[in-house]
C-alpha cells in the first residue's frame, strides 16, 4: 500500500511538472510554435520540458535586475542541477542547487528535463553547450566576425533542433546538419529582429567587419536612426540567413506526420518574420516586426501549397499599401551561391 501511494504520489509530481513547463512554453513564445498542437501528442510534454529549460536559463542571462556576477551564479547552479540528473530518473539535489531552484520556483522543470533525458537518451552536451551560450550573453557583447555569430549560433540555437530530432526518433548527421542550419537561422532572425531591444541592453550581434564595410555608426543606433550604412549591413547579414533557411529546408520534409507540419509552419514563419524585416527596411526601431493574426490565412495557405524540394517557395510580400496585409507572389529569384536546385555547401560566411 505503501508503495503503491508513493508511485502514485510520484505520478502525480511527474505530470504537474510538464503541466508547468507546457504552461511556461505556452505563456513565452511568440515568433514560432514550442509544443503546439502540430506536434505529435506524445512529443509535446518532452518539447516543453527542454523548451522550459533553455527558456529559463536564457531569463538568467537576460532579464533584467540581476548583475552579472548574480546571472552567472543563476546559469552555475543551472548547470549543476544538470550534470546532477541521473539516467534513471531520480537523483539527489545539494541543498544549494535546491535553495537556488526553489528561489526561482522551477524545480519541476528538472523534474520533468530528467525523465525526458533518460527516456530519449538525450546528450547532456546539447543542454550544456545552451548554457554555455547563455554564459556568453552575459559576458560578451560584440562580434568581430561573422565566423564567432555562426559559433554562437551553434551552441544557442543548433541544440535544440537536434533535441526535437532526437525526441522523435531520428539519428541522423545529414537531419542534424539541415536542423542547424534552420535553428541558425531562427537565432539570426530574432537577432535582426530585436536589435532594438538588444541595442539598448548593451548587446549587438551584427559583425564588427559587416559594420564597418558598410561605414555604420553606432551613435546612429543610440539615436534610433537606421541610416543607409546601417541597412546596407543588415542587408548583408539578412542575405545570409535567407540562404541558411533556403540551407535547411528539406529537414522539414525528411520527417513525417505531425512534426512535418510543425517544422513548415516554423521555417514559414520565421521567413515571413525575416520578410517583414526587410520590407521595413530594418528600421525596427520605428516599429518591431511580427506575426499578427492576419498573418495566418496567409501562413497556411502556403503550407498547403509546399512542394518538398521545392528550391523556388511561394514568398509572402509586404502590401504595397503599407497596411497589415500580405500579397502572395511566387518567388522567382535564385539564392545567390546557390544552383537552380537550391542546392550549395554550408561555410562560416552561411551558404555558398
Amino acid at each position: 500500500m505503501v508503495s503503491a501511494l508513493a508511485s502514485s504520489d510520484g505520478a502525480d509530481r511527474l505530470a504537474a511538472a510538464y503541466a508547468y513547463c507546457e504552461r511556461l512554453a505556452r505563456e513565452h513564445y511568440e515568433n514560432f510554435p514550442v509544443a503546439s498542437w502540430l506536434l505529435p501528442a506524445q512529443m509535446r510534454p518532452h518539447i516543453a520540458a527542454i523548451y522550459a529549460f533553455a527558456r529559463r536559463a536564457d531569463d538568467f542571462a537576460d532579464e533584467p535586475g540581476p548583475d552579472a556576477a548574480e546571472r552567472l551564479r543563476l546559469l552555475d547552479a543551472w548547470s549543476t542541477r544538470l550534470s546532477g540528473l541521473s539516467n534513471q530518473g531520480s537523483s539527489p539535489i545539494t541543498a544549494g542547487t535546491r535553495e537556488a531552484l526553489a528561489a526561482a520556483g522551477d524545480a519541476p522543470i528538472f523534474t520533468a528535463l530528467e525523465q525526458t533525458i533518460a527516456r530519449f537518451n538525450l546528450p547532456r552536451s546539447l543542454f550544456h553547450d545552451l548554457l554555455s551560450a547563455f554564459r556568453q550573453d552575459v559576458v560578451t557583447t560584440r562580434y568581430a566576425t561573422w565566423s564567432e555569430v555562426l559559433d554562437y549560433c551553434r551552441r544557442s540555437a543548433n541544440p535544440v533542433g537536434r533535441l526535437v530530432l532526437r525526441v522523435a526518433g531520428h539519428d541522423d548527421p545529414v537531419l542534424d546538419e539541415q536542423s542547424d542550419a534552420v535553428c541558425t537561422a531562427l537565432q539570426l532572425t530574432n537577432f535582426w529582429q530585436d536589435l532594438g531591444v538588444d541595442w539598448r541592453r548593451g548587446r549587438l550581434y551584427v559583425p564588427i567587419e559587416d559594420r564597418h564595410r558598410a561605414g555604420a555608426r553606432d551613435p546612429d543606433l543610440d539615436a534610433g536612426r537606421m541610416t543607409p550604412e546601417w541597412r546596407a549591413a543588415l542587408r548583408t547579414v539578412a542575405g545570409r540567413t535567407r540562404a541558411l533557411f533556403d540551407a535547411g529546408r528539406p529537414v522539414c520534409d525528411a520527417v513525417t506526420g505531425r512534426l512535418r507540419w510543425e517544422l513548415r509552419f516554423t521555417w514559414l514563419a520565421a521567413s515571413r518574420v525575416l520578410d517583414k524585416i526587410e520590407g521595413a527596411g530594418f528600421d525596427v526601431f520605428a516599429e518591431r516586426p511580427k506575426l499578427t493574426a492576419a498573418d495566418a490565412p496567409a501562413l497556411v495557405w502556403q503550407a498547403m501549397r509546399w512542394r518538398a524540394g521545392d528550391g523556388h517557395t511561394v514568398r509572402l510580400k509586404p502590401d504595397p499599401t503599407g497596411t497589415d496585409r500580405v500579397r502572395l507572389e511566387p518567388d522567382t529569384t535564385e539564392t545567390p551561391g546557390t544552383n537552380a536546385a537550391g542546392t550549395g555547401t554550408i561555410d562560416d560566411r552561411g551558404l555558398r
